[in-house]
Protein backbone atom coordinates (compact mmCIF):
# COMPACT_ATOMS: atom_id res chain seq x y z
CA UNK A 1 0.00 0.00 0.00
CA UNK A 2 0.83 3.82 -0.72
CA UNK A 3 -0.22 7.06 -1.22
CA UNK A 4 -1.80 7.38 2.10
CA UNK A 5 -3.46 4.23 2.02
CA UNK A 6 -1.33 2.96 5.39
CA UNK A 7 -2.27 6.10 7.32
CA UNK A 8 -5.86 5.71 6.19
CA UNK A 9 -5.73 1.70 7.39
CA UNK A 10 -4.76 2.43 10.96
CA UNK A 11 -6.91 5.34 11.38
CA UNK A 12 -9.97 2.92 10.55
CA UNK A 13 -9.04 0.76 13.17
CA UNK A 14 -9.28 2.96 15.75
CA UNK A 15 -13.27 2.33 16.56
CA UNK A 16 -12.12 -1.18 17.20
CA UNK A 17 -8.94 -0.01 18.95
CA UNK A 18 -11.10 2.15 21.69
CA UNK A 19 -13.68 -0.24 21.91
CA UNK A 20 -11.11 -3.03 23.31
CA UNK A 21 -9.37 -0.20 25.83
CA UNK A 22 -12.75 0.48 26.87
CA UNK A 23 -13.81 -3.57 27.78
CA UNK A 24 -10.42 -3.07 29.67
CA UNK A 25 -11.46 -0.34 31.44
CA UNK A 26 -11.27 -1.48 34.65
CA UNK A 27 -8.25 -3.37 34.45
CA UNK A 28 -6.43 -0.06 33.68
CA UNK A 29 -8.17 1.73 36.18
CA UNK A 30 -6.72 -1.37 38.70
CA UNK A 31 -3.58 -1.11 37.51
CA UNK A 32 -2.90 2.91 38.04
CA UNK A 33 -4.82 2.84 41.25
CA UNK A 34 -2.02 -0.12 42.46
CA UNK A 35 0.94 2.15 41.56
CA UNK A 36 0.09 5.17 43.59
CA UNK A 37 1.88 6.60 46.08
CA UNK A 38 0.37 5.98 49.53
CA UNK A 39 0.84 9.80 50.19
CA UNK A 40 0.70 11.30 46.39
CA UNK A 41 2.37 14.67 46.63
CA UNK A 42 2.96 15.29 42.59
CA UNK A 43 2.90 13.28 39.30
CA UNK A 44 5.18 13.67 36.40
CA UNK A 45 5.09 12.47 32.84
CA UNK A 46 7.99 12.03 30.49
CA UNK A 47 6.76 12.06 27.03
CA UNK A 48 7.77 13.30 23.47
CA UNK A 49 6.35 14.05 20.29
CA UNK A 50 2.55 12.69 19.88
CA UNK A 51 2.82 10.89 23.55
CA UNK A 52 3.74 14.39 24.43
CA UNK A 53 0.72 16.02 23.52
CA UNK A 54 -1.44 12.98 24.77
CA UNK A 55 0.51 13.97 27.81
CA UNK A 56 -1.06 17.36 28.27
CA UNK A 57 -4.41 15.79 28.24
CA UNK A 58 -2.84 13.40 31.00
CA UNK A 59 -1.84 16.74 32.64
CA UNK A 60 -5.12 18.36 32.60
CA UNK A 61 -7.01 15.19 33.86
CA UNK A 62 -4.72 14.03 36.52
CA UNK A 63 -4.35 17.36 38.53
CA UNK A 64 -8.28 17.73 38.22
CA UNK A 65 -8.35 14.42 39.28
CA UNK A 66 -5.96 14.01 42.16
CA UNK A 67 -5.74 18.27 43.29
CA UNK A 68 -2.02 17.61 43.21
CA UNK A 69 0.48 19.39 40.77
CA UNK A 70 1.22 17.35 37.72
CA UNK A 71 4.55 18.42 35.34
CA UNK A 72 5.76 17.26 32.38
CA UNK A 73 9.19 16.17 32.60
CA UNK A 74 12.23 17.96 31.00
CA UNK A 75 13.96 14.74 29.97
CA UNK A 76 17.59 16.45 29.74
CA UNK A 77 17.82 17.28 33.08
CA UNK A 78 17.97 13.42 33.84
CA UNK A 79 19.73 12.34 30.70
CA UNK A 80 22.27 15.24 30.15
CA UNK A 81 22.85 17.08 33.66
CA UNK A 82 21.96 14.02 35.88
CA UNK A 83 20.46 16.56 38.14
CA UNK A 84 20.21 14.62 41.79
CA UNK A 85 16.22 14.72 42.11
CA UNK A 86 14.12 13.25 44.97
CA UNK A 87 10.61 11.52 43.97
CA UNK A 88 9.36 10.10 47.03
CA UNK A 89 5.81 10.65 46.54
CA UNK A 90 5.59 11.25 43.07
CA UNK A 91 4.39 9.18 40.45
CA UNK A 92 5.71 8.90 37.30
CA UNK A 93 4.47 8.35 33.82
CA UNK A 94 6.31 7.19 31.05
CA UNK A 95 4.60 7.11 27.81
CA UNK A 96 6.50 5.92 24.60
CA UNK A 97 3.95 4.21 21.72
CA UNK A 98 6.86 1.69 20.73
CA UNK A 99 8.02 1.45 24.02
CA UNK A 100 11.80 2.32 22.90
CA UNK A 101 12.47 5.75 23.03
CA UNK A 102 16.13 5.49 24.75
CA UNK A 103 15.88 8.97 26.36
CA UNK A 104 12.18 8.26 27.80
CA UNK A 105 12.74 4.45 28.95
CA UNK A 106 16.14 6.49 30.70
CA UNK A 107 13.95 9.01 32.56
CA UNK A 108 11.89 6.55 34.16
CA UNK A 109 14.48 4.22 35.31
CA UNK A 110 15.70 7.49 37.06
CA UNK A 111 13.28 8.84 38.47
CA UNK A 112 12.35 5.05 39.99
CA UNK A 113 15.62 4.94 41.62
CA UNK A 114 15.10 7.89 42.50
CA UNK A 115 11.90 7.05 44.58
CA UNK A 116 9.21 7.33 42.26
CA UNK A 117 6.42 4.68 41.79
CA UNK A 118 6.18 4.39 37.79
CA UNK A 119 3.93 3.38 35.21
CA UNK A 120 4.15 3.30 31.40
CA UNK A 121 1.60 3.98 28.67
CA UNK A 122 3.25 2.04 25.86
CA UNK A 123 1.98 -0.05 22.86
CA UNK A 124 4.52 -3.03 23.61
CA UNK A 125 4.01 -4.20 26.74
CA UNK A 126 7.56 -6.41 26.52
CA UNK A 127 9.26 -3.28 25.74
CA UNK A 128 12.57 -1.19 27.18
CA UNK A 129 10.00 0.95 28.85
CA UNK A 130 7.70 -1.72 29.76
CA UNK A 131 10.28 -3.28 31.61
CA UNK A 132 12.16 -0.09 33.10
CA UNK A 133 8.32 0.82 34.95
CA UNK A 134 6.42 -0.73 37.91
CA UNK A 135 3.13 -1.02 35.65
CA UNK A 136 2.31 -0.89 32.73
CA UNK A 137 -0.93 0.04 30.33
CA UNK A 138 -0.83 -1.80 26.94
CA UNK A 139 -2.51 0.27 24.42
CA UNK A 140 -3.69 -3.10 22.54
CA UNK A 141 -3.33 -1.05 19.15
CA UNK A 142 -1.39 -3.53 17.13
CA UNK A 143 1.34 -3.13 14.81
CA UNK A 144 1.74 1.07 13.46
CA UNK A 145 3.64 1.18 10.47
CA UNK A 146 2.80 4.25 8.77
CA UNK A 147 5.24 7.05 10.15
CA UNK A 148 2.25 9.34 10.94
CA UNK A 149 0.91 7.93 14.88
CA UNK A 150 -2.94 7.56 14.42
CA UNK A 151 -4.33 4.73 16.56
CA UNK A 152 -1.95 4.78 19.15
CA UNK A 153 -2.33 8.47 19.60
CA UNK A 154 -6.18 8.33 20.04
CA UNK A 155 -5.89 4.67 22.54
CA UNK A 156 -3.19 7.22 24.68
CA UNK A 157 -5.59 9.33 25.34
CA UNK A 158 -8.38 7.53 26.51
CA UNK A 159 -5.22 5.34 28.29
CA UNK A 160 -5.09 8.69 30.32
CA UNK A 161 -8.44 9.34 30.82
CA UNK A 162 -8.94 5.68 32.54
CA UNK A 163 -5.30 6.45 34.44
CA UNK A 164 -6.89 9.74 35.72
CA UNK A 165 -10.13 7.66 36.89
CA UNK A 166 -7.77 4.65 39.01
CA UNK A 167 -5.40 7.20 40.25
CA UNK A 168 -8.41 9.19 41.67
CA UNK A 169 -10.52 6.09 42.80
CA UNK A 170 -13.81 7.81 40.78
CA UNK A 171 -15.62 8.37 36.92
CA UNK A 172 -14.47 11.43 35.39
CA UNK A 173 -16.84 11.07 32.62
CA UNK A 174 -20.07 8.88 32.56
CA UNK A 175 -20.26 5.38 31.82
CA UNK A 176 -22.68 5.60 28.89
CA UNK A 177 -20.59 8.35 27.12
CA UNK A 178 -17.29 6.00 27.50
CA UNK A 179 -19.36 2.70 25.98
CA UNK A 180 -20.51 5.75 23.00
CA UNK A 181 -16.78 6.46 22.09
CA UNK A 182 -15.88 3.80 19.62
CA UNK A 183 -19.28 4.51 17.81
CA UNK A 184 -19.31 8.06 17.22
CA UNK A 185 -15.08 8.07 16.58
CA UNK A 186 -16.45 5.19 13.87
CA UNK A 187 -19.14 8.21 12.08
CA UNK A 188 -16.43 10.89 12.38
CA UNK A 189 -14.02 8.75 10.29
CA UNK A 190 -17.30 8.17 7.44
CA UNK A 191 -17.38 12.13 7.19
CA UNK A 192 -15.39 12.51 3.94
CA UNK A 193 -17.47 14.91 3.03
CA UNK A 194 -16.82 17.76 5.04
CA UNK A 195 -12.76 16.94 5.73
CA UNK A 196 -12.41 16.93 1.86
CA UNK A 197 -13.91 20.76 1.79
CA UNK A 198 -11.99 22.10 4.70
CA UNK A 199 -8.55 20.28 3.44
CA UNK A 200 -8.96 22.55 -0.07
CA UNK A 201 -8.83 25.63 2.42
CA UNK A 202 -5.56 24.74 3.31
CA UNK A 203 -3.71 22.92 0.42
CA UNK A 204 -1.72 26.43 -0.65
CA UNK A 205 -1.04 27.45 3.39
CA UNK A 206 3.20 27.90 4.09
CA UNK A 207 1.86 27.92 7.82
CA UNK A 208 -0.77 27.86 9.83
CA UNK A 209 -1.92 27.75 13.53
CA UNK A 210 -3.89 25.93 15.39
CA UNK A 211 -5.48 26.75 19.04
CA UNK A 212 -7.39 25.65 21.32
CA UNK A 213 -8.16 26.36 25.31
CA UNK A 214 -8.72 23.73 28.26
CA UNK A 215 -8.72 20.32 27.57
CA UNK A 216 -8.39 20.72 23.59
CA UNK A 217 -5.38 22.30 23.90
CA UNK A 218 -3.74 18.71 23.14
CA UNK A 219 -5.87 18.08 20.42
CA UNK A 220 -4.53 21.17 19.03
CA UNK A 221 -0.95 20.40 19.44
CA UNK A 222 -1.84 17.29 17.77
CA UNK A 223 -3.18 18.60 14.72
CA UNK A 224 -0.38 21.06 13.90
CA UNK A 225 2.03 18.38 14.55
CA UNK A 226 0.27 16.16 12.53
CA UNK A 227 0.09 18.75 9.52
CA UNK A 228 3.77 19.53 10.15
CA UNK A 229 4.88 16.43 9.48
CA UNK A 230 2.38 14.70 6.44
CA UNK A 231 2.57 17.96 4.65
CA UNK A 232 4.95 20.40 5.60
CA UNK A 233 3.42 23.03 6.59
CA UNK A 234 4.86 25.28 9.00
CA UNK A 235 1.90 24.67 11.78
CA UNK A 236 1.88 25.24 15.47
CA UNK A 237 -0.60 24.86 17.86
CA UNK A 238 -1.50 27.65 20.73
CA UNK A 239 -3.47 28.27 23.29
CA UNK A 240 -5.74 30.58 22.92
CA UNK A 241 -4.66 32.84 25.88
CA UNK A 242 -0.45 32.55 24.69
CA UNK A 243 -1.45 33.53 21.07
CA UNK A 244 -3.26 36.63 22.36
CA UNK A 245 0.19 37.48 24.32
CA UNK A 246 2.08 38.47 20.60
CA UNK A 247 1.60 35.44 17.99
CA UNK A 248 -1.34 36.87 17.31
CA UNK A 249 0.64 40.32 15.50
CA UNK A 250 1.81 37.37 13.02
CA UNK A 251 -2.00 36.30 11.88
CA UNK A 252 -3.37 37.80 8.64
CA UNK A 253 -5.00 36.27 5.76
CA UNK A 254 -1.97 34.19 5.01
CA UNK A 255 -2.10 32.35 8.13
CA UNK A 256 -4.96 30.05 8.23
CA UNK A 257 -5.79 29.15 11.93
CA UNK A 258 -7.86 25.97 12.91
CA UNK A 259 -9.81 26.60 16.14
CA UNK A 260 -10.80 23.72 18.39
CA UNK A 261 -13.36 23.94 21.15
CA UNK A 262 -16.65 21.90 22.28
CA UNK A 263 -19.11 22.66 25.05
CA UNK A 264 -17.43 23.59 28.49
CA UNK A 265 -15.79 26.09 30.26
CA UNK A 266 -12.99 27.22 27.38
CA UNK A 267 -15.57 27.18 24.89
CA UNK A 268 -16.51 30.93 25.23
CA UNK A 269 -13.05 32.54 25.38
CA UNK A 270 -12.44 30.68 22.00
CA UNK A 271 -15.74 31.71 20.63
CA UNK A 272 -14.28 35.31 21.64
CA UNK A 273 -11.15 34.77 19.73
CA UNK A 274 -12.35 33.53 16.54
CA UNK A 275 -14.10 36.33 16.40
CA UNK A 276 -10.64 38.48 17.04
CA UNK A 277 -8.83 36.52 14.18
CA UNK A 278 -11.45 36.84 11.39
CA UNK A 279 -11.59 40.64 12.33
CA UNK A 280 -7.90 40.34 11.11
CA UNK A 281 -8.95 38.59 7.85
CA UNK A 282 -7.90 35.05 9.11
CA UNK A 283 -9.30 32.33 7.58
CA UNK A 284 -10.69 30.10 10.67
CA UNK A 285 -11.47 26.80 10.30
CA UNK A 286 -14.03 25.44 12.74
CA UNK A 287 -13.68 22.20 14.85
CA UNK A 288 -16.01 22.11 17.38
CA UNK A 289 -19.51 20.72 18.21
CA UNK A 290 -22.01 23.48 17.28
CA UNK A 291 -24.23 23.63 14.24
CA UNK A 292 -22.33 24.83 11.36
CA UNK A 293 -18.31 23.80 12.31
CA UNK A 294 -16.72 23.40 9.16
CA UNK A 295 -15.34 20.23 11.21
CA UNK A 296 -18.26 18.81 13.57
CA UNK A 297 -17.57 17.19 16.73
CA UNK A 298 -20.00 15.02 18.32
CA UNK A 299 -22.60 16.62 20.71
CA UNK A 300 -22.37 16.24 24.12
CA UNK A 301 -19.37 14.33 24.32
CA UNK A 302 -17.62 14.99 27.33
CA UNK A 303 -14.84 17.43 27.14
CA UNK A 304 -11.92 14.62 28.40
CA UNK A 305 -13.23 12.44 25.81
CA UNK A 306 -13.84 15.03 22.98
CA UNK A 307 -9.66 15.36 22.46
CA UNK A 308 -10.22 12.15 20.91
CA UNK A 309 -12.69 13.44 17.95
CA UNK A 310 -10.74 16.30 17.23
CA UNK A 311 -7.40 14.06 17.33
CA UNK A 312 -9.20 12.19 14.58
CA UNK A 313 -10.39 15.31 13.12
CA UNK A 314 -6.97 16.22 12.47
CA UNK A 315 -5.64 13.41 11.11
CA UNK A 316 -8.15 13.22 8.40
CA UNK A 317 -7.27 16.63 7.62
CA UNK A 318 -3.59 16.15 7.55
CA UNK A 319 -3.75 12.98 5.42
CA UNK A 320 -6.18 14.65 2.79
CA UNK A 321 -3.67 18.27 2.40
CA UNK A 322 -0.91 15.87 2.51
CA UNK A 323 -1.89 13.95 -0.90
CA UNK A 324 -3.58 17.21 -2.33
CA UNK A 325 -0.24 18.19 -1.90
CA UNK A 326 1.43 15.66 -3.89
CA UNK A 327 3.61 14.11 -0.57
CA UNK A 328 2.76 10.80 0.68
CA UNK A 329 1.73 10.98 4.07
CA UNK A 330 2.95 7.24 4.72
CA UNK A 331 6.52 7.93 5.01
CA UNK A 332 7.05 11.74 4.95
CA UNK A 333 10.16 12.76 4.02
CA UNK A 334 13.36 12.61 6.63
CA UNK A 335 10.99 11.46 8.83
CA UNK A 336 11.50 7.80 10.98
CA UNK A 337 8.66 5.67 12.83
CA UNK A 338 10.47 5.49 16.03
CA UNK A 339 12.71 7.86 17.60
CA UNK A 340 15.41 6.22 19.48
CA UNK A 341 17.04 9.66 21.26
Amino acid sequence: MSNGQVMASEMAEQPDVLARMVERAAQVRASAAEVVPDELAACVIAARGSSDHAALLGQYLLEAATGRPVALASPSLHTLYRVPVDYRGVLVVGVSQSGATSEIVEVVSALRAAGARTIAITNDPVSPLAEAAGRVIDLGAGPELAVPATKTVTATLLAFVLLAEGVAGRSLVPAADLADLPGRIADLLADEASVAQAAERLVDARQLVTVARGYLLAAARETALKLRETSGILAEGWSGADLRHGPVAAIDARVPVISLRTTGPAAADTERLEAELAARGANVLHINDQPGADLPLPPGMPEQLANIGAVVRGQHLARLVSLRRGIDPDQPLGLNKITQS
